[in-house]
């Protein structure tokens, strides 16, 4: 058997010989096909060097390019861990014909759950210069796994934060349009994520130029949208799903940078109000805070019109937990955070404070509500 193994593998070297050396290699499309042939064959010496030379030739024979791939993807899935290496760092030479490029991929892809470290690390290196070649053709299958929430979606996503979010400039060229793409394939991912891996994308699409200091205000929208859908909020609030509560919290929280740069909190604030603060009481304590600080920190930036709305339900909570009368349990957090919402809404909306506490502030408008008594509401609210 040693013998034939050497023979085989020396049978190889000839035909590598003979492809390197000829100038007219086209002519020798038979010897190319011994090359894929040995890949069927009983040595291990004899398909390494195939795995080798199979790349090595692929361009010189586009009439044999599917049989060619079909013996690297057979070599990778052998059980000889130089075999699969040597296969591996073989692919990106045969990405050259773009029409296999999303089908490699993919195998790299698979190939990122190896438990070998030295295989693992040359599926790093040989996706990474596959990216290199021809970025939307490599990270569509990846996303593809992400999105599909196959077995390996952990890890694309360890190798997408590891190897390819930090070099988004030399990667995403032309950028307007590749931060596009990316965009669009981040924005199906998503859909199903962990919080952590939630806050990933986020913080990606954060750094790309579309969504700069520059960009215009509907870029900030498009990333408001994308936070609105992970908080789920057209599903019913549920006090006991704690899930839900820490989403909400937590979207709240990656949406106020936005917020800043004038995305609309609208829809988060009309959630609180509709579906939040009715069951206020039953949220479980160590929650309550929360949630009260993410609304103080968005009250900066509501519109006039998100701030009459919601400045009823601050008012109702305030006087829930500022209580008349002096106790000793009053929990100032929350009293801090509620006067705080309460102060940056109702200067935005000085006309609705008469009838709600008895300040009143003349703006002009009938709304203003001066020929009515609130002086019980005043004398209730200053108590307070």
């Amino acid at each position: 058997m040693a013998a034939d193994d050497a023979a085989e593998v020396e049978r190889l070297y000839e035909l590598g010989e003979r492809l390197s050396s000829a100038k007219d290699k086209s002519q020798l499309a038979a010897d190319y096909e011994a090359i894929i042939s040995a890949v069927k064959g009983q040595s291990v010496k004899a398909k390494q060097l195939a795995a080798q030379l199979i790349p090595r030739f692929f361009g010189n024979f586009p009439a044999h390019a599917t049989l060619a791939m079909e013996a690297m993807f057979d070599l990778v899935d052998m059980e000889e861990l130089a075999i699969r290496i040597q296969a591996i760092r073989g692919f990106p030479l045969l990405a050259k014909n773009t029409e296999f490029v999303s089908k490699i991929a993919d195998i790299l892809g698979q190939l990122l759950a190896s438990e070998e470290n030295v295989e693992r690390d040359a599926v790093h290196k040989a996706l990474m210069s596959l990216i290199r070649q021809d970025v939307k053709n490599s990270l569509q299958p990846l996303f593809k796994h992400v999105e599909s929430g196959s077995e390996i979606r952990e890890k694309v996503i360890c190798f997408l934060k590891d190897k390819v979010f930090p070099v988004k400039a030399e990667l995403l060229k032309p950028q307007a349009e590749m931060e596009r793409y990316m965009t669009d394939l981040i924005k199906k991912s998503v859909l199903d994520v962990t919080r952590l891996e939630f806050k990933l994308f986020m913080d990606f699409l954060r750094g790309l130029s579309i969504f700069g200091d520059s960009a215009p205000r509907e870029s900030f929208q498009e990333l408001i949208e994308i936070i609105q859908a992970q908080a789920d909020l057209d599903a019913q609030f549920n006090v006991s799903d704690i899930d839900h509560n820490e989403r909400w919290i937590s979207c709240m929280h990656m949406a106020l940078p936005i917020f800043m740069r004038g995305g609309s909190s609208s829809k988060f604030l009309n959630y609180f109000v509709k579906q939040i603060v009715p069951v206020f009481d039953k949220i479980p304590e160590e929650k309550k805070l929360d949630f009260l600080k993410t609304i103080a920190a968005s009250s900066p930036y509501s519109t006039a019109q998100d701030s009459r709305q919601l400045l009823p339900s601050t008012v109702q909570l305030l006087k829930k937990y500022m209580p008349g009368k002096k106790v000793e349990d009053i929990n100032h957090n929350y009293v801090e955070c509620l006067l705080y919402t309460f102060h940056h809404l109702a200067h935005k909306t000085p006309n609705t404070t008469n009838s709600l506490c008895g300040y009143k502030i003349v703006t002009g408008q009938p709304s203003d509500r001066l020929g009515e008594d609130f002086s019980e509401h005043y004398k209730d609210f200053m108590e307070r």
